[in-house]
């Protein structure tokens, strides 16, 4: 460009980057009102228009205004200036949305009423503009149509007609062997096995109860001697004599259960980590103390809570058999509530069935008529496509001479880009060979022999002056004279640590011991109590059910069938 289009490009691109929001309010209304079918990436060519006309009108003067509009698309700069040069959009909406950024006064005087002076002039551009229109006329070019040809392909060659195989005969199968439907002899073995097993427990339990039982009758003998004599000494240094002489008799009887209880149980392997072993093993103690404390609080004069509990345990059984048809009759209400649910559910599928059909009817009424707004609006989109055709006209060869002058720009760039390159090129070639030079001169330095040997005494210090300095010889034997004391209090911890483990394997079993005896006599008397709940059982009459439940599930089969009914229906 010459200096004075330079000056005018950037006095115009100054102007439009000042005045950004002033002109943005007029464009962003022309789109929204009269330039809904205009491309938004023209909004730029608007706002540069905008500015000549509101701010450089009267230095360009109308004629310099009216060459450069009509260089550009005539529908366009038609509609454009139509919009802006509205004498009631100046007025009015315009004015005021000018005023919140300036002045009111300020944009009356020195913008409003220059366009409404100029505004007559061009209606006279708009007018040209508009005649422009109507005379051009719209040239179509007829399009040949491709004709289809078939395309020349190789005819295959007939494929030859397979050999059929021979079907392979197939070999005859042998029967099913008669043992596949007889039980094996091992399954008959096992049986047996099982039944002798059961017999041999069952006389081991009986054999170990009647022992237990004889015991335990020698002791309340003993402890009913011991109350005897209780009731009969008065003195209190007496009690205190028989008191002692009882703890020892129950010394005795504990330890008669306990060899009895080891002479008839097997010795069984039991798998326990060593917490379990010393927990378990505190859990049977503390049973044996709580025993031994209700026996000499039956010596005392207590009552024996077997009634109490056996009453506790009766009342328990009720509540639970209370709780049970409790939660049974829940259960059956949330079966109820289900069917009826299932019920609604039915009667809802029919009433969206009839809404359905209604919405299909209105939705075909609304498709024909969706179908002839759209047949309209291609009419109009056609007209408007024969608009842009004749625009397009006479754009093209603006388009041309600007690809010309374009193009002659590129080749004179490219030349001054190959000059500085080479420049550049030969500069850094003397940066790389300077480099060189110098790093054949560093490496011819470092490549000189150097002697740098120096005599080491082992015995002498540091002579740093500090107290705790040695020399490296008494350094090594002070560490050879640690790792002798180190390994000498790892042997003794290594010793202390294994006296300790052997101490706690020789607890633990002793443990095991206890725990096996324990777990033995507590599964007898399991088995016992298991026989007389088996009695008790076979002895005992079925509850009769409650009339709750019973009427709950006589309402759900009547809602089940209800619901069967309903679905045949639907």
């Amino acid at each position: 460009l010459n200096v004075t289009d330079e000056n005018f490009v950037m006095e115009t691109l100054t102007g439009c980057t000042e005045y950004k929001s002033l002109l943005d309010v007029v464009v962003n209304a022309f789109y929204v009102r009269d330039g809904k079918h205009c491309l938004f990436s023209e909004h730029n060519l608007y706002v540069v228009i905008c500015y000549l006309a509101t701010f450089q009108l009267e230095e360009l003067g109308l004629q310099h205004f009216s060459r450069i509009v009509k260089s550009l698309d005539t529908a366009k700069m038609h509609k454009f200036l139509r919009f802006f040069f509205n004498t009631l959009n100046l007025n009015t909406w315009i004015k005021d949305e000018w005023s919140h950024f300036y002045d009111s006064l300020y944009v009356k005087e020195n913008w409003i009423d220059p366009l409404l002076r100029w505004q007559p002039k061009v209606q006279q551009v708009i007018e040209q503009l508009t005649d422009k229109l109507n005379n051009c006329t719209t040239v179509v070019k007829t399009s040949t149509v491709t004709q289809p040809k078939e395309f020349n392909l190789t005819v295959p060659r007939p494929r030859a007609i397979p050999i059929p195989l021979p079907i392979p005969a197939q070999e005859k199968s042998h029967p099913v062997p008669p043992s596949t439907y007889k039980t094996p002899k091992e399954k008959k073995q096992l049986e047996e096995i099982k039944i002798k097993n059961r017999q041999k427990a069952e006389v081991s339990v009986l054999y170990s109860y009647s022992s237990l039982s004889f015991i335990q009758s020698l002791c309340f003998g003993i402890c009913s001697s011991f109350q005897k004599s209780y009731n009969s000494t008065w003195n209190k240094f007496a009690f205190i004599a028989n008191r002692e002489s009882f703890s020892r008799v129950m010394e005795l009887v504990s330890s008669i259960l306990f060899y009895h209880t080891l002479s008839i149980i097997d010795n069984i392997p039991i798998k326990l980590n060593a917490a379990a072993i010393l927990r378990e093993g505190a859990l049977y103690q503390r049973k044996m103390e709580q025993e031994l404390k209700r026996v000499e609080n039956l010596l005392r004069g207590a009552r024996d809570p077997s009634e109490f509990l056996e009453w506790q345990k009766q009342m328990r059984g009720k509540d639970m058999e209370e709780q049970l048809a409790e939660i049974e009759c829940k259960r059956l209400q949330g079966k109820l509530s289900h069917e009826e649910a299932v019920l609604a559910h039915q009667n809802v599928i029919q009433e969206n069935k009839k809404k359905a059909d209604l919405m299909r009817e209105e939705k075909t009424e609304l498709m024909h008529q969706y179908a002839e707004k759209r047949l309209q609006e291609q009419k109009e989109m056609r007209e408007l496509v024969e608009q842009v055709v004749e625009g397009h006209k006479n754009a093209k060869q603006a388009k041309l001479k600007l690809q010309k002058y374009k193009q002659q720009i590129v080749q004179e760039v490219c030349e001054e880009n190959r000059e500085l390159l080479r420049q550049a090129l030969e500069e850094e070639e003397e940066k790389l060979r300077k480099r060189y030079e110098l790093i054949q001169q560093i490496r011819a330095i470092e490549s000189l022999p150097s002697l740098k040997n120096k005599f080491v005494d082992l015995t002498e210090t540091g002579g740093h002056g500090l107290i705790c300095e040695m020399s490296i010889v008494e350094l090594r034997e002070r560490l050879a004279l640690l790792r002798e004391t180190q390994k000498a209090a790892e042997e003794e911890r290594r010793d202390q640590i294994i006296q300790e483990k052997q101490a706690k394997e020789q607890l633990l079993l002793d443990k095991l011991d206890q725990i096996s005896l324990f777990r033995a006599e507590l599964g007898r008397a399991a088995a016992l109590k298991q026989e007389e709940k088996k009695r008790k059982s076979q002895s005992g009459e079925r509850p009769v059910k409650d009339e709750r439940i019973l009427n709950l599930q006589q309402k759900i089969m009547e809602k089940t069938m209800e619901r069967k009914k309903q679905a045949e229906l639907l």
